[in-house]
C-alpha cells in the first residue's frame, strides 16, 4: 500500500510541476507529461521499468476512454458521410505507409512477413497525442484538423483487421520456443493457481489456435460488442436510471469500458478499438450525454498518466547503446510518413497551413504501435529481440510529436491564408448582396436576406460548407473571398451591400480595407471577433460592425434579469439601454485606441472605459427606477 501511495505521489507531483510549466512555455501539456515521465523514470529513477509497465496497463484506460468518447460523437450515419475521407485519404495513408516501411525493412535484410508487420506498426499515428494537442490549440475544426481526425479514425478502425491479419504472418515455432513455453507453464503450475487463471487459460487457448482460428475469434468478439451495444445496453441503462443514483450511472459507464477492455484483452485485441466500436453503437442512445459526463473526468486523468508512463518507459540503456540507430530510425519514420502525408494532402486539395498541419500532426507512430508490437511478439511474428528496439523507436517518435506541432506554429505564421484556398469556382451569378463566408454567422444572414426576396452571391473557401449548402438547394461558390479577382467576378462593382462573415479576424480586416478602397460608396457589414477587432474594422472602413457573440450575450443577459424578478418589459428596456450605451462607448473608445499600444497600457483608454462603465451603471439603475415609478399596467409583479 505504501509503495502504491509513493508512486501516486511521485506521478502526481511530477505532472503538477511539469505540465503547467510546459503549457506556459507554449509546448503543450503532452510534452509536459512526457517530460515528467522521463524525469521520474530514467533520470531520477523513482520508478523502475517493471513498475512503469504495470502502471502503463492501467493508464491505457485513458486511451480506451478517449476512443469510447470519440465513438459517442460519431453516429454510424456520420461515419457514412465521412466515407470518402476515411476510405480515400485514410486508406491510402495506411496502405502507402505500410508498403513504404515494408520496402525499407526488406532493404535492410528483414524477411517479408516481419517487414509487413513492422509496416503495419508504423502506419499508425498517435490518436491520444494528436487529438489532445489539436483540442488544446483549437485546431480540431480547421481543415487540417478534420483531415487528421479522419485519418486517425481510419487507423483506429484498421487496427481490427491488422490484429486479425498478424496471426496469419506467424513463423513456425522452433523446438527451443516450445520447450521454453512448456517449462514456463510447468513453473506456473507449481506456483499454484494464479488469481487471473481464467483469463490466462482463455488467452492460452486462443494463442494455441491456428491463424484462421484467431481471426474468427477476433471477428466474433467485435460482433459481440456490436450486438450487446444494440440490444442490451439500453434496457440496462433504463433499469439503472430508475435507481436515481448518480454513482450507479458512473459505475455502469465504467463497467462498459472495463468489461470491453477485458473481453478485448482475452481475445488479443486492442481494448481501445472495442471501446470505440461500443461508443459508435451507443452514439444514437438517449443516454449518450450522460455517458460522456461520467467518463470525461477519468479520461483526462488517465490519459495524462498514460503519457507519463510513455516517458518513464523509455529505456535509455538501449537508447544510448544504439543511439544513432534508434534516432535515425525514428527520424526516418517521421520523414517517410511526412512525405507520404504531404503528397496525399495535395492530392486531396489541402493547401498552405492546412496541409502542413495535416502532415506534421500525423508523422509519428502511435500508442497502438505498442499493442501491435506486443501482439506480434506473442504470435511469433516479430522476433522478441527486435521488439525492444521497435518499442523504443515508437516512443521516440511520440516524444518528438509536440516539437512537430511547434514547427507547425512557426510555419503557420509565415504562410499566407490565401495559400489554403482550393481551386476557385467560375462565378456565373451576381446580386445586390455579396456574403463572404458561410459559416454559422453567414448562414443566418444569408437565410434572412434570401427569404426576404433578395439575391445573394455567397463565397467561401471551405469546400465542405459549399457542398452542404448545395445539398439544400442554395447556390454558393468555392473560393477565397479575400482574393480581389473573385470579389470582382462576384459583382463587387455593382453590389449594394457586402457582408464580411469570415472566421479569421485578420482576413476580415484585409477584405474590408480592400473593398473600401475599391468602392467608397459600398455599404460594408463586418463580423468582429471582439472589441479590439471592432476598432480595427472601424479604421478599415466598415459601416456596420457586429460582434459575433454580442447580440446573443445580450439576450442571455435579458433572460437572467427576467429570472431575477424583473418583468419582460423591464428587462427589455434595460437591454435596449445597454445596447445604445455600448455603441456609444465603442465609438468613443475607438478614438482613444492605439493599435501600436496594448490596451492595458493605454492610460487614456482605461480611464475613459472606467468612466463609461460608471455611466452605464447609473443609466441602468435610473432606467429601472423610472420604469418602476411609471407602474405600467402590463407589468408583471409576481416575480418581484
Amino acid at each position: 500500500m505504501e509503495g502504491f501511495l509513493f508512486q501516486a505521489t511521485i506521478f502526481l507531483a511530477a505532472a503538477v510541476i511539469a505540465v503547467p510549466l510546459a503549457a506556459r512555455l507554449g509546448l503543450g501539456s503532452v510534452l509536459g507529461y512526457l517530460a515528467a515521465g522521463i524525469l521520474i523514470g530514467p533520470v531520477l529513477g523513482f520508478v523502475a521499468g517493471h513498475e512503469t509497465e504495470e502502471l502503463q496497463h492501467f493508464a491505457e484506460f485513458g486511451v480506451v476512454m478517449m476512443l469510447f468518447l470519440i465513438g459517442l460523437e460519431l453516429e454510424p450515419r456520420a461515419l457514412w458521410d465521412m466515407r470518402h475521407r476515411l476510405i480515400g485519404l485514410g486508406g491510402l495513408q495506411i496502405t502507402l505507409t505500410t508498403l513504404a516501411v515494408m520496402a525499407g525493412a526488406m532493404a535492410l535484410g528483414i524477411g517479408w512477413s516481419i517487414a509487413l508487420a513492422i509496416g503495419l506498426v508504423f502506419a499508425l499515428s498517435s490518436t491520444a497525442i494528436v487529438l489532445q494537442t489539436l483540442s488544446e490549440k483549437g485546431l480540431m475544426q480547421t481543415g487540417g484538423g478534420r483531415s487528421a481526425f479522419s485519418v486517425l479514425l481510419t487507423q483506429d478502425i484498421a487496427v481490427i483487421p491488422m490484429l486479425a491479419l498478424i496471426p496469419l504472418l506467424a513463423m513456425p515455432k522452433t523446438p527451443d520456443m516450445i520447450l521454453g513455453e512448456t517449462i514456463k507453464r510447468a513453473r506456473e503450475g507449481e506456483a499454484g493457481a494464479h488469481p487471473e487463471g481464467a483469463h490466462e487459460a482463455a488467452a492460452t487457448f486462443i494463442q494455441s489456435l491456428p491463424g484462421w482460428g484467431v481471426t474468427l475469434v477476433t471477428l466474433a468478439a467485435v460482433a459481440a460488442i456490436i450486438l450487446t451495444g444494440v440490444y442490451l445496453t439500453r434496457p440496462v441503462f433504463r433499469y439503472i436510471h430508475t435507481a436515481r443514483l448518480r454513482e450507479m450511472s458512473t459505475a455502469l459507464a465504467l463497467l462498459i469500458v472495463v468489461g470491453i477492455a477485458f473481453l478485448m484483452n482475452v481475445v488479443g485485441l486492442s481494448p481501445a478499438l472495442g471501446a470505440f466500436l461500443a461508443g459508435v453503437v451507443l452514439a444514437s442512445s438517449e443516454f449518450r450525454h450522460e455517458l460522456e459526463s461520467d467518463i470525461e473526468p477519468f479520461k483526462g486523468l488517465l490519459l495524462g498518466l498514460f503519457f507519463i508512463t510513455v516517458g518513464a518507459g523509455i529505456n535509455f540503456t538501449i537508447l544510448f547503446a544504439n543511439f544513432f540507430t534508434v534516432i535515425g530510425l525514428a527520424l526516418a519514420i517521421i520523414v517517410l510518413k511526412g512525405v507520404i502525408l504531404y503528397f496525399l494532402g495535395r492530392i486531396f486539395s489541402l493547401r498552405g497551413r492546412t496541409l502542413w498541419l495535416f502532415t506534421l500532426s500525423l508523422a509519428q507512430a502511435g500508442e497502438f504501435g505498442f499493442v501491435l508490437i506486443s501482439f506480434s511478439g506473442q504470435q511469433n511474428v516479430i522476433p522478441r529481440a527486435m521488439t525492444e528496439m521497435l518499442l523504443l523507436v515508437v516512443a521516440i517518435t511520440m516524444l518528438i510529436t509536440p516539437l512537430l506541432f511547434i514547427l507547425y506554429d512557426i510555419l503557420s505564421h509565415r504562410i499566407d491564408d490565401g495559400a489554403e484556398a482550393h481551386e476557385p469556382d467560375e462565378i456565373d451569378a451576381s446580386g445586390p448582396v455579396i456574403i463572404a463566408g458561410i459559416g454559422r454567422f453567414g448562414q443566418v444572414v444569408n437565410r434572412l436576406v434570401r427569404s426576404s426576396g433578395f439575391d445573394t452571391v455567397v463565397l467561401d473557401h471551405d469546400l465542405g460548407a459549399i457542398q452542404r449548402m448545395r445539398r439544400f438547394g442554395i447556390k454558393g461558390f468555392l473560393g477565397d473571398p479575400s482574393r480581389p479577382e473573385l470579389l470582382h467576378a462576384a459583382g463587387l462593382k455593382e453590389a449594394k451591400v457586402l457582408v464580411v462573415a469570415l472566421d479569421n479576424p485578420e482576413a476580415t480586416t484585409r477584405l474590408v480595407s480592400f473593398a473600401r478602397r475599391e468602392r467608397p460608396d459600398l455599404h460594408i457589414i463586418a463580423r468582429a471577433r471582439d472589441r479590439t477587432h471592432v476598432f480595427r474594422l472601424y479604421q478599415a472602413g466598415a459601416n456596420d460592425i457586429v460582434r459575433e457573440l454580442f447580440d446573443s450575450s445580450l439576450r442571455a443577459g435579458r433572460y437572467v434579469l427576467e429570472n431575477m424578478g424583473l418583468s419582460e418589459f423591464e428587462a427589455s428596456e434595460l437591454e435596449k439601454t445597454f445596447y445604445k450605451h455600448d455603441r456609444h462607448s465603442v465609438r468613443e473608445l475607438a478614438a482613444l485606441w492605439d493599435p501600436e499600444m496594448p490596451t492595458i497600457e493605454n492610460a487614456a483608454y482605461i480611464s475613459r472605459a472606467k468612466e463609461l462603465e460608471s455611466e452605464l451603471q447609473t443609466m441602468l439603475l435610473s432606467q429601472l427606477e423610472e420604469t418602476a415609478a411609471n407602474d405600467l399596467p402590463d407589468k408583471d409583479k409576481e416575480g418581484a
